[in-house]
């Protein structure tokens, strides 16, 4: 059974720093992409960031460039979203997610993690 487990939310000032992780297990990924993905409140989930697991190649939202990092560990299958200079707006549930192509699409994507709640305090 195919699983994505996310861990890593919480609570930080605005300027502070998180990471996220997936850990995924169940099937072999390495044809996969995985995507990160948020939701705030009252809004539709938005895409954050992707990162092929085969050549690592990346891709970010215009409104995280330069902040967060998609980076993955082949040896422990989990994939990390490092976030910096976090922002009140970032305040989300991330979301890991895997599908066969790069896309910012959610529709792309087959398999969820239960999402992180992330909180940014001004």
């Amino acid at each position: 059974q195919v699983q994505l487990v996310d861990s890593g939310g919480g609570l930080v000032q605005a300027g502070g720093s998180l990471r996220l992780s997936c850990a995924a297990s169940g099937r072999t990924f390495s044809s996969y992409v995985m995507g990160w993905f948020r939701q705030a409140p009252g809004k539709e989930r938005e895409f954050v960031a992707a990162i092929k697991w085969s050549g690592g190649s990346t891709y970010y939202a215009d409104s995280v460039k330069g902040r967060f990092t998609i980076s993955r560990d082949n040896a422990k299958y989990t994939v990390y979203l490092q976030m910096n200079s976090l922002k009140p707006e970032d305040t989300a549930i991330y979301y890991c997610a895997a599908g066969r192509i790069l896309s910012t699409d959610d529709l792309a994507y087959n398999y969820w993690g239960q999402g992180a709640q992330v909180t940014v305090s001004s």
